[in-house]
């Protein structure tokens, strides 16, 4: 099957990334000659080289990916937790991303950045020839090994994860908690859910609320469980994996919660906090304009202060949950100030909803956007005219703070939003699993032909490689240290992920995936949003090449 061992697994990765890491030098140094002048980058050509800008973050985020799973390795050997499943997920991982370093990564579908795109030449790759990466490449995802994780796999259909995921007991027991209430009033019920366009039913909200789903992070003091990202990430994984509706509704409680712990007065965090932690107050983000996008310097949305309150006038748009939610994160323009500087962020409370009557405020309208997935908390457009805001809500006191308010909760909901991408592949590489041994064809299960098996192990090979990565980012986010270039890494590489276990379940399922009545099309439909929201891949792989390009001189 192959000639790695346990014994030779872990110094050779560790080798295999100082070599990737030597590569990855070279590229930033070729990429920075192509986007600078006197030694900076600039946005021009930035923009004109974007191909190979976006190419260098992809393989610094192979580079960071393969690290972590390195260092996971290790931790696992060390607990005595480092059986033949984890290793040969590794060494899988190891054969296949260095040759893709070696080949060409796919940045997307049709989109293959090569070395030569980065401006590398042959004698560059030179770094990459070493014994380590070549026994790897040549022994560590092979047919044989393939075929017993397949294997293995096969055996431990059910299991939480295909190999351990290295979390510590407490977040374990988290899992298992999410796992049997996802279980049980979540995946019996999704696709029904999907397919009608409802929402989540309330009960199912109510029982998240118990279980502590929305205050997970919010501090004791507030009413809060007082946890990490890393149970972020593990209760957003399994929630996702049950249907990608339900584990995203903690992220608008998450990210209401961090812009009102790191900007809001004494005063907001006690009125706020608690109601959030409770599940009693349900928050919405009410950022995204029709014309901006990504672009949020150019809101046009104005907050005018009248007495005592704001009076706000503008369009918002791709605004999830915002019928039932009660409170709205709403950035606004508040002065004349040019870009960044004349935006604030309004707590904006409103009545609650339903589909009757979905805005039953003054000044206050909307319309759903329909949507192919993503269901169960509905899209819309929101018009304001005049729709009165207490000035007493405003963000910390103080106007023009919106845009640093909103920069300091981007770590937290890329992670997450890596979070529910693992969430998702996982539930395509288990619908997809079910289905073919399931399937009978030519008197056998379509599980033991190699190109449906081979799926599915690169499924789990790839899973644990984004897990590990968005581990790695909330387990930064949690010791305090600066985490975006992470954090996006494992944003950019889980969604790929997802969309690729999907298609690649659905492909399994042949015709009848295409039939609707199929969960996999939901799963399907759900994991191609991941790759646009918060921060569509484009965008995040730009912040990543600007990062990494600021240690090329």
């Amino acid at each position: 099957m192959s000639d790695l061992t346990l014994t030779d697994l872990i110094p050779l990765s560790r080798q295999a990334v100082d070599a990737a890491d030597a590569l990855l030098s070279k590229a930033r140094v070729a990429v920075a000659q192509k986007v600078s002048v006197d030694g900076k980058p600039t946005p021009a050509l930035l923009e004109k080289e974007q191909f190979a800008a976006h190419g260098l973050a992809w393989l610094a985020t192979y580079v960071e990916a393969l690290r972590q799973l390195s260092a996971y390795a290790a931790r696992m050997e060390e607990e005595g937790r480092f059986s033949e499943m984890e290793q040969l997920l590794v060494q899988v991982a190891f054969g296949e991303y260095l040759w893709q370093m070696y080949g060409g990564i796919p940045m997307n579908q049709g989109e293959v950045v090569r070395p030569q795109d980065l401006g590398l030449s042959q004698e560059d790759q030179r770094c990459l020839m070493t014994p380590a990466v070549q026994t790897f490449t040549q022994q560590g995802n092979t047919a044989p090994v393939r075929a017993r994780l397949a294997e293995m796999i096969g055996e431990s259909a059910g299991a939480a994860t295909f190999g351990n995921a290295g979390l510590e007991e407490t977040y374990e027991q988290i899992r298992d908690q999410m796992r049997r209430f996802a279980d049980d009033k979540v995946l019996p019920y999704a696709h029904d859910w999907h397919l009608k366009d409802e929402y989540i039913p309330m009960d199912v909200v109510n029982e998240m609320s118990e279980l502590g789903v929305f205050g997970l992070t919010i501090p004791e003091e507030f009413g809060g469980l007082g946890l990490g990202k890393e149970s972020m990430c593990v209760v957003s994984e399994e929630l996702s994996r049950g249907y990608i509706g339900v584990g995203s509704l903690g992220t608008r409680s998450e990210i209401a919660a961090e812009l009102i712990l790191g900007g809001g007065t004494t005063e907001q965090k006690e009125k706020w906090l608690p109601k959030i932690a409770a599940g009693e107050t349900l928050p919405t983000a009410v950022f995204t304009e029709p014309n901006t996008g990504s672009d949020l310097a150019s809101l046009r949305t104005r907050a005018k202060k009248d007495g005592d309150v704001y009076k706000v006038t503008g369009n918002k748009t791709w605004i999830t949950h915002a019928a039932r939610a009660d409170v709205m994160t709403m950035l606004t323009r508040t002065n004349d100030a040019p870009g960044y500087k004349g935006l604030s962020m309004l707590l904006a409370e409103k009545p609650r909803g339903d589909d009757a009557n979905p805005f039953p405020a003054d000044g206050m309208t909307g319309g759903e956007i329909e949507v192919l997935g993503y269901r169960g908390m509905k899209e819309f457009e929101l018009g304001f005219d005049n729709f009165e805001v207490k000035a007493e809500n405003l963000l910390g006191g103080v106007e023009g703070q919106g845009f640093k308010q909103l920069m300091v909760t981007f770590e937290s909901a890329r992670i997450q939003t890596a979070a529910r991408a693992i969430g998702v592949a996982q539930n395509a590489l288990e619908t997809g699993l079910k289905y073919a041994q399931e399937r009978i064809q030519f008197a056998k299960p379509i599980y033991s032909f190699p190109r449906v098996s081979g799926k599915i192990v690169m499924m789990a090979v790839e899973i644990m490689v984004a897990r590990q990565l968005t581990y790695f980012a909330a387990r930064e986010k949690d010791q305090d240290r600066r985490c975006d270039v992470e954090a996006g890494m494992a944003k950019l590489l889980a969604a790929r992920v997802a969309w690729s276990a999907a298609d690649n379940a659905l492909q399994i399922h042949g015709g009848n995936g295409f039939a609707l009545e199929y969960p996999i099309s939901r799963i399907l439909c759900d994991a191609r949003i991941l790759n646009i929201f918060e921060g569509a891949g484009e965008i995040q792989a730009q912040v990543i090449a600007r990062r990494v390009l600021d240690g090329a001189n």
